[in-house]
């Protein structure tokens, strides 16, 4: 289990981290979202012992980190899958953290048949690809067999065979009634594996709640009715006290009840349905409604390669670049003496080359 208690987070005058406390309890895999900027990656590290909180508490099954004499035993962590030796081989990866923390070297080859390197365990690591990087970081992550899992973007790289293997990987270790603590930006991911999470914007808790109830609290659901017989289901709607909102196409939108219960009011009135659809927010759509405010990086317009401004749906952030540098004289004339560059196009006359 992970414990934070008012875990807070300075730099300066930045508070990266503003007295986050919340738990992360075993059988579940719990899903730890934000916006960029939001203070997870800084939250992680504190739980590892690779930064100080500037006040605050985090523990480990009830200890610091700083406490455990062979950490690797009670937490496994992926957060740079690149902090690797590219000159060591995966075995070799592998053994020099298992000899680090007293763990048994047979533990190196299940491990790596566990994440499908078996082939490649002796290949140096430097010729990994980003999937096969990603899944050594998680080899080392299951290293010590431990209780406690934390993940940072563990999909990052893997092709959908990888993320099928890794979403069903971190189910399986909170059946066994692991913890297991993922972050990630892919919210479709995150919402066929996560059934806890955990939200936080710049550096505060926003939620802590199963997914149903955080999909549910910060989003619109309705049922959607479609009938040939519009008028009559207005009346029999309206009389039972339904509140009904009519959609661009035809169809209307009943908020605050169920799919059963209108599809056995129109039984009643004998009235024909060509569609009744209860209708749910997606994970993603939550999420943005939740962290509108929390968005420390917004973009502003964008444009085609022609200048004109792209088209964007509505209520989507826009995203406008920079105008380029211009060379001295403005744009079309030629550079001034002294090889200043402007671009590849301009070349210095001194030494004949292109900068």
């Amino acid at each position: 289990m992970i414990e934070l208690q008012g875990l807070t987070k300075r730099y300066g005058d930045k508070t990266a981290v503003d007295h986050l406390t919340f738990t992360v309890r075993p059988g579940v895999v719990t899903g730890f979202l934000g916006p960029n900027g939001a203070g997870k990656s800084t939250t992680m590290r504190m739980l590892l012992g690779l930064d100080s909180p500037t006040s605050g508490d985090v523990r480990i099954d009830g200890r610091r980190y700083a406490q455990l004499s062979e950490p690797l035993k009670h937490i496994g962590a992926l957060l740079d899958a690149k902090a690797i030796h590219g000159g060591r081989t995966a075995y070799n990866h592998l053994l020099c953290i298992a000899q680090s923390n007293r763990i048994p070297s047979h533990r190196v080859g299940e491990v790596l048949e566990t994440v499908g390197l078996t082939a490649v365990a002796r290949k140096r690591s430097k010729g990994f690809s980003l999937g096969m990087g990603q899944r050594l970081g998680i080899a080392a992550a299951l290293l010590g067999d431990p209780e406690i899992l934390m993940f940072d973007e563990p999909v990052n790289g893997l092709d959908p065979e990888g993320i099928h293997w890794i979403r069903n990987l971190m189910k399986g270790l909170a059946a066994q009634g692991r913890t297991v603590f993922v972050s990630s930006h892919l919210m479709s991911e995150m919402a066929l594996t996560a059934e806890h999470l955990i939200v936080i914007g710049r550096g505060r808790l926003l939620a802590d709640t199963s997914m149903a109830d955080f999909i549910e609290k910060n989003s619109r659901s309705y049922v959607r009715v479609r009938t040939p017989q519009p008028e009559q289901l207005m009346d029999v709607l309206t009389a039972a006290g339904h509140t009904v909102v009519t959609a661009g196409d035809g169809a209307f939108e009943i908020t605050g009840t169920e799919a059963a219960q209108l599809g056995e009011l129109a039984a009643q009135h004998q009235l024909v349905l060509h569609e009744l659809s209860p209708q749910r927010a997606s994970l993603e759509e939550a999420f943005m409604q939740l962290t509108a405010e929390s968005v420390e990086y917004h973009a502003h317009g964008a444009v085609t390669p022609g200048g004109e401004p792209m088209p964007v749906a509505p209520g989507q952030p826009q995203w406008q670049p920079q105008p380029p540098p211009q060379p001295p004289g403005g744009p079309g004339q030629p550079p001034q003496p002294g090889g200043q560059q402007w671009g590849s196009q301009w070349r210095n006359p001194g030494s004949g080359k292109g900068r």
